[in-house]
């Protein structure tokens, strides 16, 4: 496995849902070879990593059977793997496509679930040293915004990503391994996730690279009043903001604007 080297400079993942029902139209596609070629033009726009994935998780959405996710999934990590040198992320919460997508080359499983659907991958990430991403999520996606109740939105995020941090540690995944995500926009009202932002520090401070996926998501739209189509800009501010915050990654439908962001971002941090 690869080893993936973060605080030179932030990293760009870049989204390729292959699945037809994702929340942004632009981004999604069932067509293999399209799916194939948006993330090879992601790579020639500066993306650091592409995240492909065959399941949406946007706010009440149904699940699929792992027949389909794996027949969607499988073949565009592998033509992908086999077109570039690009790290590949998998979305998915389900051992089995993480185990086939990293057997034919994917660097980082990225779990919506943080482990908390208790289906054994965290086994599998270990037993092949893979990459985690481990989000916070409460409930599933077609019941999370049920859930979506804090008292202290910051301390019980940090507290629950602790329990899935503690169960990768357990089945044997290297610390330097894990990336942790706080879930922006899962089983979160839009509030929760300015909060969680303006106070990502403090999720920094656990030790591990955070992951911050917030493009044209839905709080953007609750403080804009734009449609998803028109979020393009809030996304870029939101994105700025995150690396100054202390984001390792930024997770895009946009990457062109995204590479840009980082850049300037990066730059301005390390001014003297």
């Amino acid at each position: 496995m690869r080893v993936i080297t973060f605080g030179e400079k932030t990293l760009v993942m870049g989204i390729i849902n292959v699945t037809p029902d994702s929340f942004y139209a632009e981004g999604r596609s069932l067509d293999r070879e399209k799916a194939v070629e948006c993330a090879l033009k992601f790579v020639e726009s500066g993306a650091d990593v592409v995240d492909i994935g065959g399941v949406s998780t946007r706010p009440g959405s149904e699940g699929i059977d792992l027949k389909e996710e794996l027949e969607r999934v499988i073949p565009v990590v592998d033509e992908v793997r086999k077109k570039s040198d690009v790290l590949v992320s998998v979305d998915t919460y389900r051992p089995e496509v993480a185990r086939h997508a990293i057997e034919i080359g994917a660097d980082i499983i990225n779990d919506i679930s943080g482990l908390s659907f208790n289906n054994g991958l965290e086994n599998v990430v270990a037993n092949f040293g893979a990459h985690i991403v481990l989000m916070h999520l409460r409930g599933k996606p077609a019941d999370m915004q049920e859930h979506a109740e804090y008292v202290d939105v910051v301390k019980q995020v940090s507290e629950e990503l602790d329990i899935s941090i503690a169960k990768a540690l357990l089945a044997g995944i290297d610390k330097s391994k894990i990336i942790i995500d706080p879930g922006i926009g899962f089983a979160k009202l839009a509030e929760h996730n300015l909060t969680l932002l303006k106070h990502l520090p403090i999720l920094k401070q656990k030790g591990y690279p955070v992951l911050v996926g917030l493009s044209r998501k839905s709080f953007i739209g609750a403080f804009t009043g734009l449609e998803t189509k028109e979020r393009l800009t809030p996304t870029i501010a939101a994105n700025a903001i995150s690396i100054f915050q202390g984001a390792d990654i930024i997770r895009v439908h946009d990457v062109v604007e995204a590479v840009i962001t980082a850049k300037i971002s990066d730059a301005l941090k390390t001014a003297q």
